[in-house]
């Protein structure tokens, strides 16, 4: 076996990083290398040998020299006789917390669902005080997954399923789309195999189908922009994933014929004027399939995705979806967060931590661990599932849960607004505080200023927990008041009537 040498991760680093940020990370590479001298990983590798894919991985997102070295360190205090104060003492405060916090979260003594909790618990603290150690984890997450052939089969399908349910969904959120594509592919793979196996045959068959299609359109597309004086930085195919698929066929029941997105063609600019510039020009080229246009640059999507997407008909008739966007959001859309330090350094790139990694650090902190369990499959329904974004009457963007109602726009906004809602305006429309909203709505709540108190029939339908316990607080003031007025009544009748 060749030796592991720090080529394997200089190779990842180029010019953003500078003299003093590569002998750092080569510090870390050797102060960790030493650290796990004759250690074994379960598939007979040497067990640095992950501590080095775990960096490259962090590399290749050009995140800080201080986070690749964290990444290579991050093993050492739990595995090796090395502690976190020899790491303080030989990197500094910075990267000794981040290797702190990645061994705490390793630390989970737990089983079944009450390990699941308090895995998410620890994710939720670890991202809202620091976002930087959630890379980390991910790529420490990718790289076990790349190797979970060698562990027992338990081992393999509890990995699978808390990757599946926490770090998919949390990737997600953080706009990390790459990341998310991996981590449902290979937890499908293992979780569901026939299943994994079937879609990964319809997806090959599909590129076959296309293949000719895309490799003319990739060359007539070049050429028109060029036309145009539009030098596309890149035009590539992107093949969607499997898990992602299978999602989308359950909810087409099966009928692949409705799914235009399967293969897309990436159309890379150099900035937003030209992207608009190439979808002019496109539908110049190709006849444009009407209402499948979206415009996710003009209305992001909340977790930061932009680009604008198209569907056409090429000359021969075939379906071929286009997705245009610059290099920087590129770069964001698959890597998220991640890929602001890529442009923005320090604390302007740990400011971009977004509201709900707060919400959800508040959240637990507030919670016992019995309410915390009581409480997870509403925790991730909220924080989870896809987004939509509402408009509000006054320009306000609300960021919500899919399938949110106007009385859980109302609480978003404010609880004194949804306890007097009693009907919404959808777009124009007059609409029950029950309707589903869809992304890019405008609605507005009407209020009837005489009412106090909620109707307890709304929590059938609100989607948040946010409106849920703003609604029982509101019905439980309300019986404690009636209460309050009835005694108040009767001490009074009885007090007249001696």
């Amino acid at each position: 076996m060749s030796p592991i040498v720090f080529e394997e991760v200089k190779r990842a680093l180029d010019e953003r990083y500078s003299t003093q940020d590569v002998q750092l990370i080569e510090r870390a590479f050797h102060f960790a290398q030493d650290a796990h001298e004759g250690q074994l990983r379960h598939t007979g590798e040497p067990y640095f040998s992950h501590c080095v894919a775990v960096g490259r991985k962090l590399a290749e997102l050009k995140l800080p020299s201080e986070v690749i070295a964290a990444g290579l360190l991050h093993d050492v205090p739990e595995d090796t006789e090395k502690t976190v104060e020899d790491i303080t003492v030989e990197f500094g405060a910075d990267i000794a917390s981040m290797v702190s916090a990645i061994t705490k979260l390793g630390k989970v003594k737990y089983r079944g669902e009450e390990r699941y909790a308090e895995n998410l618990r620890k994710m939720f603290v670890a991202m809202a005080e620091d976002v930087r150690v959630i890379f980390i984890k991910f790529a420490d997450r990718m790289h076990n997954l790349e190797t979970l052939y060698a562990l027992p089969e338990n081992k393999r399908q509890r990995i699978a399923k808390e990757v599946l349910e926490i770090y998919a969904p949390i990737a997600n959120r953080l706009g990390m789309g790459e990341y998310r594509g991996q981590f449902e592919d290979y937890a499908f793979k293992y979780l569901s195999p026939k299943e994994y196996s079937w879609t990964q045959h319809l997806l090959e068959e599909r590129v076959k189908k296309f293949g000719p299609a895309l490799d003319r359109a990739l060359h007539d597309v070049e050429m028109e922009l060029r036309k145009h004086s539009i030098t596309a930085a890149d035009i590539h195919g992107r093949v969607k994933h499997c898990y992602s698929l299978h999602k989308k066929l359950d909810r087409y029941k099966g009928d692949i014929g409705k799914i235009y997105d399967i293969v897309a063609l990436r159309v890379v600019v150099k900035d937003i004027p030209e992207c608009y510039a190439a979808l002019g020009i496109l539908h110049g080229l190709y006849t444009p399939l009407p209402g499948r246009i979206k415009d996710y640059i003009a209305q992001q999507k909340p977790n930061g995705y932009q680009s604008i997407h198209t569907t056409v008909f090429d000359d021969e008739g075939s379906i071929l979806e286009f997705q245009i966007r610059t290099a920087q959001m590129h770069e964001e859309n698959e890597y998220g967060v991640a890929a602001h330090w890529k442009y923005k350094q320090g604390e302007d790139a740990q400011a971009r931590q977004v509201q709900w990694m707060e919400e959800l650090a508040a959240i637990q902190k507030e919670l016992s661990a019995t309410d915390f369990m009581k409480h997870l499959s509403e925790l991730k329904l909220d924080m989870f599932r896809d987004r939509i974004f509402v408009f509000t009457p006054r320009g306000d963007v609300i960021d919500l849960p899919e399938e949110s109602t106007p009385i859980d726009l109302a609480y978003a906004i404010h609880s004194e607004i949804g306890n007097k809602a009693v009907q919404s305006r959808i777009n124009g429309e007059i609409a029950s505080l029950s309707t589903p909203l869809k992304s890019g709505d405008l609605c507005e709540i009407i209020m009837d200023k005489n009412r106090k108190y909620p109707n307890d029939a709304w929590l059938d339908f609100v989607k948040t927990r946010h409106a849920r316990e703003k609604i029982k607080d509101a019905l439980k003031d309300a019986k404690t008041g009636i209460f309050s007025s009835f005694m108040k009544k009767y001490r009074g009748d009885s007090s007249s009537s001696t």
